[in-house]
């Protein structure tokens, strides 16, 4: 252990003897010396031209569906197929599938592409590791329980007949905008995929694999048999029963299709090739990158064409390679790392006046977009503005990110600067456009909220469309008051309805993108503290005294991603120090004073203080992010930084932390809230 955190321990343990002002002073000493090795660490993390990237870790369907892509491709052999493997057995729960995230329940659709790619590789049916996760998949139910995504690598593969599985017509690229059902009423992620996914329903491509690769074994009825792509509802009226027979239709008439079939595999082709360009692949996620690939391939593409090379390599960047075991991320995540970074130096002092924080300003604010995405399909008469989460990804900005880099270029003072003020002026400007009809914003697009869609056959992976959510708008909420934005402005008091609805009566808010009430309530106290709502307004009092309900005896809080699934779990799991922060801010933005040296926020401090490592940073083996709730979670590795760093900068700046116990920091320490003027200058005038 190193003398600075003896040292950081010893003067929480002086607190104990002392008068309430001796404890105090002794704790705003350890949250300073805690605030500069943050900074310190975080700030020797930067990239040479001036970003942040940190590992964005998934589950292991990643790896198990590169392997079944790499199968597909003949090359099931390869040497990182077997490293991706390897990965694979490390992941292997007790029972003997693999969850969704660290420490849940075997998940039968992952458990499934799991024992199926390590079959593909080489692992016999006899081992007996295969045997138990063979077992635990028949307990879960088999393939017939697995969802859709998982049974079309099943049929590419040779295991399921594609009548088995749900239809994605290509002819859904020849229908007008004004259709109710269109694919620009699907959200952003999902249109990426089923673009591609319906080129590969249409040419129906297979490999069949010799039999000891096979699972039969996993099946709980005939493998050969043809059955429905899901479970008819038992009363027969329900737009579910409608979509099945639509889609028996359409596989019935496929055969007869001839040109409108030519044609819409055209339409298909050319938008996903079209969104090729100024991207990390297609929609830059994994998913669509895998599609994008199996199309390609569908369509003719040899192996060697600059344009297959190209696609492969987009995975292939996802690559991560660590003592033999390789593995894959979901995507990456610099702009966001960027930001989230930018915000915590900013909210601990550092301004453009750093050459740190200049270089980092100028790299984001080349990522600003520039040109017209699919958002363009449902919002009239805005010119381009804001950003995305990867390294390219032109055609999908998204409003979370947008609004965290204009919180992150205000902190930093560099909002006044000609570029990062003609950017921010675009940026606001194209996020009220964004605004939906209910108040609130979405992620990728406006009133994507058809949820007639959530019953077609292929919706199961639970995220077909893209509603508000309380998170995002809070966020923006915060974003805006950074530029003089006030409670009083129409959008405002629209969000602020919307989220005056999606309250929860115990006093929290879900999150969508973060886990998960603690997550939510965290941003909503803070975009009300920023616009304007005051400390006693019963909407922050109950979110308050929500937060104070769920902090641990030792000052922690923590919540499992199980949460999703099961409400008497919601703010409840083991201690984070992403989500401790999170409770902190939030109880922070409530301006809860505290009359005692043991106060909620003074104990979450402590904590931080106390489990501090030697490096600045804080474990968390934890997934704290969420990428779709109930299917999808994720790990961000530096959300144990900015985020831990955020609460304790503001702690320090409150309680009035003597600058020089923090010698690393180079900048100065800034009033914690910026309001820029007058509002119509970020809003009206032309850049």
């Amino acid at each position: 252990m190193s003398a600075n955190r003896l040292e950081d321990l010893a003067l929480l343990e002086e607190m104990l003897p002392r008068t309430l002002s001796g404890k105090q002073d002794l704790r705003v000493k350890a949250v300073g010396r805690c605030v500069a090795k943050t900074e310190s660490f975080l700030i020797s993390l930067q990239k040479p031209d001036g970003h942040w990237v940190a590992e964005l870790e998934g589950d292991c369907i990643l790896e198990s569906e590169y392997i079944l892509l790499m199968a597909f491709m003949g090359r099931e052999k390869d040497p990182k197929c077997l490293a991706a493997a390897q990965y694979l057995l490390k992941h292997q729960n007790s029972e003997g599938g693999w969850a969704q995230f660290p420490g849940g329940p075997s998940e039968i659709s992952g458990s499934i592409k799991a024992y199926f790619a390590l079959k593909i590789t080489g692992i016999p049916a006899s081992d007996p590791r295969m045997v138990l996760a063979r077992n635990r998949c028949l307990t879960l139910g088999g393939v017939t329980s697995c969802n859709s995504f998982t049974k079309f690598y099943l049929a590419l593969l040779g295991q399921l007949n594609y009548q088995s599985i749900p239809t994605v017509p290509p002819e859904l690229m020849l229908l007008p905008q004004w259709f109710y059902i269109n694919p620009s009423a699907m959200s952003a992620w999902t249109r990426t995929i089923i673009v591609p996914l319906s080129i590969m329903s249409a040419l129906k491509p297979v490999r069949f694999l010799p039999p000891e690769m096979g699972i039969e074994e996993l099946f709980t009825g005939n493998p050969s048999e043809i059955t429905p792509p899901a479970a008819w509802d038992k009363k027969k009226f329900t737009w579910r029963n409608f979509f099945l027979v639509v889609d028996r239709c359409f596989k019935a008439i496929e055969p007869t299709l001839g040109g409108i079939r030519s044609t819409a595999i055209e339409h298909a082709a050319h938008w996903m090739r079209e969104r090729f360009a100024d991207s990390d692949g297609l929609g830059a996620i994994f998913p669509p990158m895998i599609y994008t690939v199996v199309a390609l391939k569908a369509l003719g593409v040899p192996d060697s064409d600059p344009e297959m090379i190209w696609a492969l390599k987009q995975i292939e960047d996802l690559q991560l390679v660590d003592n033999g075991y390789l593995r894959l991320q979901p995507c990456l995540s610099p702009v966001w790392d960027t930001a989230l970074a930018l915000n915590a130096l900013g909210t601990s002092g550092y301004t453009v006046a750093t050459p740190e924080i200049l270089r980092a300003t100028q790299w984001i604010l080349a990522k600003e977009v520039r040109r017209k995405g699919d958002w363009a399909d449902n919002v009239d008469g805005v010119e381009p503005g804001g950003w995305f989460f990867e390294y390219h990804n032109d055609f999908y900005p998204d409003t979370d990110d947008t609004a965290m880099v204009l919180i992150a270029l205000a902190r930093t003072k560099a909002h006044l600067q000609p570029q990062g003020k003609s950017a921010c002026k675009r940026a606001i400007r194209w996020l009220l456009a964004m605004q939906n009809s209910d108040g609130g914003w979405a992620a990728f697009d406006k009133d994507i909220n058809r949820e007639i869609l959530t019953k077609v056959p292929f919706a199961d992976h639970n995220a077909m469309l893209d509603p508000s959510c309380a998170d995002i708008t809070a966020r923006v909420l915060e974003a805006l008051a950074e530029f003089g934005f006030t409670k009083t402005h129409n959008a405002a008091s629209r969000a602020l309805e919307f989220l005056a609805k999606n309250q929860f009566p115990d006093g929290s808010w879900y999150g969508r993108w973060g886990v998960n009430h603690i997550y939510g309530t965290w941003q909503v106290l803070v975009g009300l503290e920023k616009i304007g709502i005051q400390a006693d307004d019963p909407m922050v009092l109950r979110g308050a005294h929500w937060l104070k309900r769920m902090q641990k005896a030792d000052g922690s809080w923590g919540e499992n991603c199980s949460s999703y699934d099961d409400p008497g779990s919601v703010g409840l799991g083991e201690s984070s120090p992403s989500q401790t922060a999170w409770a902190i801010l939030g109880l922070q933005a409530a301006q809860q004073k505290e009359s005692c040296f043991h106060g909620p926020i003074s104990c979450g401090i402590d904590w931080l203080v106390r489990h501090q490592d030697s490096q600045g940073g804080w474990p968390e083996p934890q997934f704290t992010g969420t990428g779709f709730p109930k299917v999808f979670y994720l790990k961000y590795h530096y959300y144990r930084l900015y985020f831990p760093l955020m609460a304790l900068a503001r702690y320090a700046k409150e309680t009035g932390c003597p600058r020089e116990t923090r010698p690393e920091c180079h900048g100065h320490l800034d009033p914690f809230l910026f309001r820029n003027g007058d509002v119509h200058e970020w809003e009206n005038d032309s850049p």
